[in-house]
């Protein structure tokens, strides 16, 4: 753990160390499309972008907490509703599917639209079909983000999906591979513990830099 504690300076960082792994002249030349599955994820994104044209996003997502545990996550559901469930989790605790679905809904409705409104102004998620997409974020604590992400953004039939990380398990980087078209990523860790120790800054992103992204994508 040690080894890997701090390894990114910032954001900023991972984004100068990830423009060395992606290939931007391809990103440029076919107008890629970057989604960003997280406020520090868009954050990483709009540096990656830098002074490109390239339209950039934000994929809303919200976690389905286990009965009485609010710190197990044991699904995800996406703006889309596409909803993904860990297996393991919801048989060792016995959940109940509907629960399940009904939080499902309840975040969707509660939490997602709000945030889409708030975001977004309403806007609804760039048409992606036949685009390349690059989805961004600056870690990945379970994997459910880019597992729901995936979900959601096949479903609308792109050309080709692409993930770009700074840091990531190395499990979870096994699982995502079969999915997506490549995964430039800078650190694959095996015993992961949570994606802020590996940045010295790693700072909130706060809601006037979100808006702000937003409308200049």
């Amino acid at each position: 753990m040690k080894k890997y504690k701090h390894i990114l300076k910032n954001r900023k960082d991972a984004a100068k160390k990830l423009k060395d792994v992606i290939d931007m002249q391809k990103l440029k030349d076919e107008s890629w499309k970057l989604v960003a599955l997280s406020k520090g994820g868009l954050e990483l994104a709009s540096y990656i972008k830098g002074n490109l044209t390239n339209e950039i996003d934000f994929l809303f997502s919200e976690p389905i907490m286990a009965p009485h545990n609010d710190e197990c996550e044991v699904a995800r559901v996406s703006e889309s509703e596409e909803i993904v469930i860990n297996e393991r989790l919801v048989s060792a605790f016995e959940i109940q599917y509907d629960y399940i679905y009904g939080e499902a809904h309840r975040k969707h409705e509660e939490q997602i639209l709000s945030q889409i409104y708030k975001y977004r102004k309403g806007r609804p998620f760039i048409s992606i079909k036949d685009e390349v997409i690059l989805l961004v974020d600056d870690g990945s604590d379970t994997g459910s983000r880019f597992i729901v992400a995936l979900k959601t953004v096949l479903a609308q039939k792109p050309k080709a999906v692409y993930i770009a990380v700074g840091v990531l398990p190395s499990d979870i980087l096994e699982h995502l591979e079969p999915f997506a078209d490549d995964i430039f990523f800078l650190y694959d860790i095996d015993d992961y513990v949570e994606t802020s120790l590996y940045y010295k800054d790693f700072e909130d992103v706060n809601d006037e830099m979100i808006e702000k992204l937003l409308e200049e994508r």
